[in-house]
């Protein structure tokens, strides 16, 4: 067995704890915060016979631990339980909203790492000029700003003041196109969600490719390369660049979390229906089994993709080798 692929399922290994530790933590969370899923479903006007009952029937009066270990079983098994709203699989709650979410993010991730990396770079060839000042200036305004305000603002601006795009839903009302026409239809309303969520990204990735590309332009290599007549964007693109993307790939790894984080208010804001929605009404309506689906399946995706950053490294830099021990 090579030592990359010993690397890679020793780290996969080492995620199985972690994923352990985040179920374990979410459970306790959610079970022991204030509220009554129950009085929640069915509101002030039930009895305390018809309580019980529905106590009894999604197991809610079962002692603590031995719904943690029916939880633990469940998820061994790839099932989260029923959920107490849909009367349906939590898991297939869940799976139904996902590849909403999966869109939003995805799309939000390919702007922020395309967008965020041509504007660092063109300040970083820039250095000191007026557009490596704009970008800086702008990149620290919209690092700063709450995803929240760019939402609303952006929904004011594009979708009320100019008409320009969409200001709910993922589809138009009562459409019933199919093939090119729901293709264009979904973009059409995708394209402001995705931008306001990729604001932030955006501007820590152009930040960050910007600062590193300086440094390594300022190198001996860099230097040395030019100096025996190399062109000059030839070092760039295939030396400078791709070693001033390591703290970069860092960066999109990272963020993940954030993205999908992010996504929940995004979606509130645009009323895409996606994972963020499903979870504030589950927390809303006491749904235990879909928010802790939710909160399970993001935890995954965030150990993942930080697992996918490391490999990525090993990649654009040659020097970085996985090893076994």
């Amino acid at each position: 067995m090579s030592g990359d692929l010993r690397y890679i399922l020793r780290r996969l290994a080492q995620l199985i704890p972690t994923v352990a530790g985040i179920l374990l933590a979410s459970f306790f969370l959610v079970e022991l915060s204030p509220g009554d899923p129950v009085t929640a479903l069915a509101g002030q006007s039930g009895d305390e016979a018809y309580y019980a009952r529905m106590r009894e029937r999604f197991d809610l009066d079962e002692p603590l631990h031995v719904r943690l270990a029916s939880y633990v079983g469940n998820v061994a098994q790839g099932e989260l339980g029923t959920s107490y709203i849909h009367q349906r699989p939590a898991v297939e709650v869940v799976l139904d909203r996902l590849p909403a979410t999966l869109l939003l993010a995805g799309t939000s991730l390919v702007i922020s790492t395309v967008v965020g990396i041509a504007v660092g770079a063109a300040a970083a060839n820039r250095a000191g000029g007026l557009l490596d000042s704009a970008v800086t200036s702008l990149s620290l305004g919209l690092y700063a700003a709450p995803v929240f305000w760019v939402g609303l603002m952006a929904l004011l601006a594009f979708g009320l003041h100019l008409d320009w795009a969409p200001i709910t839903g993922m589809t138009s009302p009562g459409s019933s196109g199919t093939g090119l026409t729901r293709v264009l239809d979904v973009a059409h309303h995708l394209a402001l969600p995705a931008l306001v969520l990729a604001s932030q990204e955006i501007a820590a990735v152009a930040r960050l490719t910007r600062s590193g590309l300086i440094t390594q332009l300022r190198s001996d290599h860099v230097r040395t390369a030019v100096a025996k007549g190399v062109r000059r964007r030839g070092v760039v693109v295939r030396h400078a660049l791709r070693l001033a993307l390591l703290p970069v790939i860092t960066v999109i790894g990272a963020r993940a979390g954030h993205l999908l984080s992010g996504a929940i208010v995004v979606e509130e804001i645009f009323s895409w229906p996606g994972l963020g929605r499903l979870m504030l009404r589950s927390v809303q309506e006491g749904n235990t089994p879909v928010l802790l689906g939710i909160v399970l399946l993001v935890a995954v995706s965030v150990v993942l993709a930080n697992l996918i950053t490391d490999l990525a490294y090993g990649w654009l830099d040659p020097r970085i080798r996985f090893r076994s021990h």
